[in-house]
């Protein structure tokens, strides 16, 4: 039996429908909770369309694949979700008063041994939570679409007992995950951090220099990418020899941009109604295609990248 037999994941979104695949594939029973029917219906059709990219790379069984659905039981009621469950996930939106009301409810209704995991990006939730939650409740921060990147962040809160934490990366190693642990709650994690540095850099360069989309995102597949997917950064630079990196330092190559809440590039594409995949273009044209077959292609080109990693971690690559 799975550490977590029984788990609740409240909200049915972009990482809740995702979420609960996830733990479905670890063979837990997932109750997928959202208070909108139309939310709980479109992840009946996303975790379809994943589950079959995952069976067409090879990464799931076809017989497994198709139980899972079977492990899924959408649910409008937060109370019924989280009755006897073993772990609660919380996606909702990113709202202190939403969060809030919700860990009143879970504290409500939920056992009183379940771990409660939020999946909060940014937010520091503990205070938002009553006492005795406190004591059970963790951060599990995880990265879009989670049924193929593996990185979960796990961050106690300032009372959360150690076992939590414990359990929650036993679980998630033992299903393939790649768990990192914080001793405290750091906005953005590293990850986050990271992309934020960068992505400051990107609307500098697209608001000030008028460099295009496609010059910075070649520059950053091929000329950053596989070194950092192979190395990551420190270890990038112990090849690249130290001494280097501190001459680069000391000589001031780089000046951060500074904080900035808008970007004209931006402002302009939200305005022409270019909101991304979802609306057919962004910052590329998508030439109608359906944005369901746009993330089906992405999932598939992600799988074959992961099997070729997986591969190099092996000693099977050459």
């Amino acid at each position: 039996m799975t550490a977590f037999a029984r788990v609740a994941v409240l909200g049915a979104g972009t990482m809740g429908h995702a979420l609960a695949l996830v733990h479905a594939l670890a063979g837990c029973a997932v109750r997928l909770q959202d208070v909108r029917p139309e939310a709980l219906e479109r992840a009946r059709g996303l975790i379809g369309a994943a589950l079959a990219t995952l069976c067409e790379a090879g990464e799931v069984a076809a017989e497994a694949a198709a139980r899972t659905p079977d492990r899924i039981t959408p649910v409008g009621s937060l109370e019924a979700a989280v009755e006897g469950a073993d772990l609660v996930i919380e996606t909702v939106v990113e709202d202190r008063e939403v969060k809030r009301e919700v860990y009143e409810a879970i504290a409500r209704a939920a056992p009183a041994a379940a771990i409660v995991a939020s999946n909060t990006s940014y937010l520091d939730v503990f205070p938002l939570m009553p006492e005795a939650l406190g004591l059970r409740a963790a951060i599990a921060h995880w990265y879009t679409p989670p049924y193929i990147l593996d990185l979960v962040d796990l961050v106690p809160g300032p009372s959360t007992e150690a076992s939590v934490l414990d359990r929650l990366e036993a679980f998630y190693r033992a299903i393939g995950k790649r768990p990192v642990r914080f001793a405290r709650p750091l906005a953005g994690y590293v990850a986050n951090r990271l992309q934020a540095a960068m992505t400051a850099e990107i609307f500098r360069l697209l608001d000030e220099e008028g460099i295009a989309p496609e010059v910075i995102d070649e520059s950053i597949r091929h000329g950053l990418g596989l070194r950092l997917l192979l190395q990551g950064q420190l270890r990038k630079a112990d090849f690249t020899g130290l001494e280097l990196v501190a001459r680069a330092l000391a000589n001031r190559s780089y000046t951060p941009p500074p904080p900035r809440e808008r970007s004209p590039t931006l402002d302009r594409l939200l305005a022409e109604g270019r909101t991304g995949v979802l609306a057919g273009h962004g910052f590329y044209d998508y030439g109608g295609r359906p944005a369901a077959e746009l993330f089906r292609e992405r999932d598939r080109k992600l799988l074959a990248l992961k099997r070729a990693w997986r591969a190099i971690e092996e000693g099977r690559g050459t």
